[in-house]
């Protein structure tokens, strides 16, 4: 199989605490930014995500505790094998502390799974399930960014609500596609609508014609597409050819983002309906933040590339709190400290490891209401955070935090 070889970057100290306040393992904190870079979601996280992980440690200063701080990237490809071995030998022999971003969520529960016997920390942001913080949970793992729930209820409780009242669903046939359906489905009946049908279709898929035929003759007001990256540019790009939206019938898009509305171009994406955690162009602090980005990267960051940035800017606030990178004391800090940064805005750790901050409803501009370059997005709603997320008490994780 190919793989893409790992990059690594690294800050090195230029001072050094007292020894004795030194409890950092090998000398050196060392973060693994494991996503696919070459795929379906390459845009969606991908060497961007490596990128924005790079800022975040030149802004804490390049060391913790005295220490470097390194940062290594390696592209798992979608699959749950090459991301547990890559992850394994991270660990094993590079000694790697805490792996990050993880999209995709096979991965991303494998990795989980490894972590949490190695006992080392990982913290997710490209991945959606819930179960990562349910049934799958782990003392050491924690969920950053967004999961199946918070996009069910921003994208799929606020179109009930607007009217759109009966849905059929194009599914990604895996574990995020399967969560993002179920509890897409729970939110529209729940609201007093009613789910008309679905369709599941392989990752990675080119051809959608016959998936949007099926989707097109259930007659329902509104098609919600439980996929992401590459898969939704192409069924919304086809869904327009088949005159699905002139047609009358909505799309919405559970999990698209800006990297994706980018690629796409508004004439296609306009009129879409998405959630997200994190929008370039919210604020002055937002914006400060994202042209930084852009003069990295030449595009604006998505709650992803956001989302990385404010896990290993955490990561490194819990070591410095901890006085050490022992994961016991780094994982207790991390449920412990509140996040507070260009990301999110009084967020807090739950139990379960789920970070929980407000997200936003968004509408996709179109082209005559863009002003300026990557001015793509109208803020509907914003979620508050304590709704956007599944009650720890109820999220089926019975470990007990370190």
């Amino acid at each position: 199989m190919k793989r893409l070889a790992a990059a690594t970057f690294a800050l090195l100290a230029s001072t050094a605490l007292p020894a004795a306040a030194q409890e950092v393992s090998d000398d050196v904190v060392k973060i693994g930014i494991l996503n696919d870079q070459s795929g379906v979601y390459a845009d969606f996280g991908g060497r961007w995500s490596f990128e924005a992980a790079k800022m975040a440690v030149e802004d804490f200063g390049g060391t913790v505790l005295g220490k470097p701080i390194e940062v290594i990237t390696a592209d798992h490809q979608n699959k749950p094998d090459i991301a547990s071995n890559i992850a394994r030998q991270w660990y094993d022999t590079e000694k790697v502390d805490t792996i990050m971003e993880l999209t995709t969520s096979s991965v991303a529960l494998a990795v989980q799974g490894l972590s949490k016997e190695k006992k080392k920390i990982d913290i997710v942001t490209g991945a959606a399930t819930t179960d990562l913080t349910g049934k799958a949970c782990s003392p050491y793992g924690f969920h950053w960014a967004y999961d199946t729930h918070a996009l069910a209820v921003g994208t799929g409780g606020a179109l009930v609500k607007q009217g759109g009242d009966s849905w059929f669903f194009l599914t990604a046939d895996y574990a995020f596609g399967y969560s993002l359906e179920e509890q897409t489905s729970n939110f529209v009946k729940a609201n007093g609508g009613q789910v008309l049908g679905s369709v599941r279709h392989p990752l990675a898929n080119t051809d959608f014609s016959s998936f949007l035929l099926q989707a097109q003759s259930s007659g329902a007001k509104v098609i919600g597409m439980a996929n992401a990256g590459l898969d939704t540019a192409n069924a919304v790009k086809q869904a327009a050819e088949f005159g699905i939206v002139a047609g009358g019938q909505r799309l919405a898009a559970l999990l698209f983002t800006l990297a994706e509305v980018h690629g796409l171009g508004l004439e296609a994406a306009q009129g879409l309906s998405l959630t997200e955690g994190f929008y370039w162009d919210r604020d002055d602090e937002s914006r400060a933040f994202a042209q930084r980005f852009f003069e990295r990267t030449q595009r604006m960051p998505n709650m992803i590339q956001a989302g990385t940035y404010s896990a290993v800017s955490q990561y490194l606030k819990a070591i410095d709190k901890a006085k050490t990178d022992a994961t016991e004391p780094v994982a207790a800090a991390l449920h412990e400290m509140p996040v507070e940064d260009v990301f999110a805005r009084g967020g807090k750790v739950a139990k379960n490891g789920r970070m929980i901050y407000d997200m936003y409803l968004l509408e996709v501009k179109t082209p005559a209401e863009s002003t300026k370059p990557w001015d793509y997005f109208k803020v509907l709603a914003t979620v508050p955070g304590d709704q956007a997320y599944v009650d720890p008490a109820k999220s089926g994780c019975s470990l007990v935090t370190p």
